[in-house]
């Protein structure tokens, strides 16, 4: 039998040190827990948020409104502060070269120069980061194919648009002063020319740090700039190969830029007559004149001379006010008064003159628009009319007379015709 400890004898060194770490412990590990428990706000902002997702490369990923999670501007900081930066390489996006023709070109720099100012101030260095974001939206695949495309993507829909300046009201609060135009002009056509912004690599989305939207947590976090972060999308379609779109030639005319930039100007007269005229004064505007039936019985027909100066982008939107709400409508125009038919079906050469087409019939789910290429060669694949071949002219009669048949060699057969002229190409 082994002895018994004492009354009142002291516990064993053994003992003490197991009741030390155990007591040691019950305040330890609650102190730890306290130290590294995310801020209330983070924590919330973390159950809000959507979980994680990498979309598949044979997937499409959405582009998703801008929708922010509910947090004040401290409590934003302090999430996307929380938020690690992604690791791995982070590579400088390919230089970005626009060939546009003129006019595009100008549509294009004007866009792209209101989107740094409106979101980046007059900072050039947060001015290059939103440009190179732009072009990189304008490669891939998930964004529209032109550079104003991008940029007013969303812009009749208050919560829809992709950069906030574009449905706001922004644009018609404040206009950027003459000087500050033209340093962003200056920038902006310095990155249509393959000027990269390299720190922001391959980003496609960006926002302020005192914000939080719902699409981030799909996003990698790849860099800050000043105040603003920059994302990429998780998985393939954020890595350089996921950058493959064929940009698009043709520019559109965005009517709200038109106060400050002469390159918009004819969108906005449009939108200005649409607002200020009845749709019948419209009509006579629009067309030069009032349209004329292509044929007898054809009330739905119109032949049309297109307004001098109009942009070919604009074509679409002319005969669309013309056609109003009929479900069938055929609208033919021409930019050469003396080649419209002044009554009845155009004759072959006045189809090969033909400068545009627009054919609709909504039962049957038809809506076309057809360009000639020949006189707008940039226009998009698909886009141009069959080409008409233009009728040799008739040949003077000859004289009742017969003409002595000349002696000598039999006609040779089998003469080589020349080539036919090559089809231009819509999209060089």
């Amino acid at each position: 039998m082994s002895p018994q400890p004492k009354p009142g004898a002291r516990p064993s060194g053994a003992i003490r040190a197991i009741l030390s770490l155990i007591a040691g412990t019950a305040v330890v590990v609650p102190a730890f827990v306290v130290a590294t428990a995310p801020p209330p706000a983070v924590a919330r902002a973390r159950k809000a948020v959507p979980p994680r997702r990498v979309v598949p490369p044979t997937v499409l990923p959405a582009v998703e409104p801008v929708e922010l999670v509910d947090l004040s501007p401290d409590e934003a900081r302090a999430y996307n502060a929380d938020v690690p930066f992604a690791r791995g390489a982070n590579p400088a996006a390919r230089p970005f070269r626009l060939r546009d023709a003129p006019e595009d070109l100008a549509r294009a720099t004007d866009c792209l120069a209101a989107a740094m100012l409106y979101e980046a101030g007059a900072d050039p260095v947060g001015q290059k980061a939103v440009a190179q974001v732009v072009l990189n939206r304008v490669r891939h695949p998930a964004f529209p194919k032109t550079v104003c495309g991008v940029v007013f993507e969303g812009q009749d829909r208050r919560t829809g648009c992709q950069f906030t300046f574009t449905c706001d009201g922004a644009l018609t609060r404040w206009q950027p002063p003459a000087a500050l135009w033209t340093r962003a002009r200056t920038l902006a056509a310095a990155a249509l020319a393959g000027t990269v912004y390299r720190p922001v690599g391959y980003a496609t989305h960006y926002h302020t740090d005192w914000v939080v939207p719902y699409w981030q947590s799909s996003l990698d976090k790849i860099a800050g700039v000043g105040t603003h972060l920059f994302f990429r999308w998780a998985g393939w379609w954020g890595t350089p190969p996921a950058f493959n779109r064929q940009v698009q030639a043709s520019e559109p005319v965005i009517a709200k830029l038109a106060p400050f930039s002469d390159a918009h100007k004819t969108g906005a007269a449009v939108e200005e007559a649409k607002a200020a005229m009845s749709t019948a004064d419209l009509v006579t505007a629009l067309t030069a004149g009032t349209p004329a039936a292509a044929a007898p019985g054809e009330p739905d027909s119109f032949l049309v001379v297109l307004p001098a100066g109009a942009q070919p982008e604009s074509f679409p939107q002319l005969a669309q006010a013309v056609c109003g709400t009929r479900d069938h409508c055929k609208y033919l125009g021409w930019t050469d008064a003396k080649s419209l038919p002044k009554s009845g079906a155009p004759d072959p050469t006045q189809l090969a003159a033909m400068a545009f087409s627009y054919l609709r019939d909504r039962p049957a789910g038809l809506e076309r628009t057809l360009w000639n290429c020949t006189l707008y060669p940039r226009t998009r694949p698909g886009g141009c009319m069959k080409r008409q071949p233009v009728p040799a002219p008739t040949p003077a009669p000859t004289s009742a007379v017969i003409a002595p048949v000349a002696k000598g060699p039999a006609e040779l057969g089998g003469v080589r015709r020349g080539a036919p002229a090559p089809t231009p190409n819509p999209n060089p």
